[in-house]
């Protein structure tokens, strides 16, 4: 074999075009499988960028809303500096959902970080296209999320640029939709608007999407108004989410805390 094609040229032409057709075909069939399985890192770092982005998007829509209310110099400048503070508290965790259900009234997610990981009770987790919901148990290297689609879940949530705040609810029904209850009815918003976390709560951060006003609706005793949320995130179809490690969520944990003590003996004497 060695004789035949290393000293006729035309055999050895042949030998090295069918040689090199097989590496080639062999390196291409590697390098596929070796991307497919470099694809669930691609994706996991995609859901940090993603979020990152919307919420820096969110943060400049307010500031360009402020500035055209004719706000200060120094003023804007604070509102700047304020939202680099908010970015730098931020930590993003990765995880994967590991088990996940969408059609019970109870639903929960399953992610495979834990308090190994430095996940804890009460984070936030988000995926790069929105909220997904809160830690609800961690352990060693896995935590359950009470996901939004879940009927015990309440977020506190806003309407982006008017400043009014509500809390998500879901019905149990549909895994796409979920309702802004308790929006004033002195409210100014139109179908399309987005729907972000406000900020208000000690979970989330604010700017955060949730979804888009679908439908408007008066509440059951007339007083406010029930919107009907498209929401952004794909529950069906939820794979890379960010754990949210805000540090100042524990100041304000420990504030509340520190309020309910002093209320208490206050409640004990009258």
């Amino acid at each position: 074999m060695v004789l035949l094609f290393r000293y006729n040229n035309y055999q050895g032409s042949v030998w090295f075009s069918s040689a090199n057709a097989v590496t080639g075909k062999s390196h291409a069939m590697s390098y596929a499988v070796e991307s497919f399985f470099n694809l669930s890192s691609v994706n996991s770092d995609l859901t940090v960028r993603n979020l990152e982005l919307e919420h820096e998007v969110s943060l400049l829509r307010q500031q360009l809303l402020d500035h055209k209310s004719r706000k200060s110099a120094s003023d804007t400048s604070k509102t700047i500096n304020n939202q680099e503070a908010i970015l730098s508290e931020l930590r993003l965790i990765k995880a994967k959902v590991v088990d996940n259900s969408v059609a019970r009234p109870n639903n929960l997610i399953t992610i495979d970080k834990g308090t190994a990981d430095g996940v804890h009770a009460d984070m936030g987790v988000a995926s790069g296209n929105g909220i997904v919901g809160i830690v609800f148990l961690a352990s060693s290297h896995y935590s359950i999320v009470i996901p939004v689609i879940n009927t015990r879940s309440n977020i506190s949530c806003a309407i982006e640029g008017r400043g009014y705040f509500g809390y998500l609810q879901w019905d149990g029904k549909r895994s796409d939709t979920a309702y802004l209850e308790d929006i004033p009815r002195h409210a100014y918003f139109k179908k399309g608007d987005r729907i972000v976390t406000s900020g208000y709560s000690s979970v989330f951060p604010s700017g955060i999407l949730v979804g888009t006003v679908e439908q408007i609706y008066n509440s059951a005793d007339g007083l406010s108004y029930r919107l009907k949320v498209k929401l952004s995130t794909n529950f069906s179809h939820l794979r890379d989410v960010c754990v949210i490690d805000d540090s100042s969520i524990k100041e304000r944990l420990e504030l509340m805390r520190l309020a309910q003590d002093s209320i208490k003996p206050i409640n004990e004497k009258k």
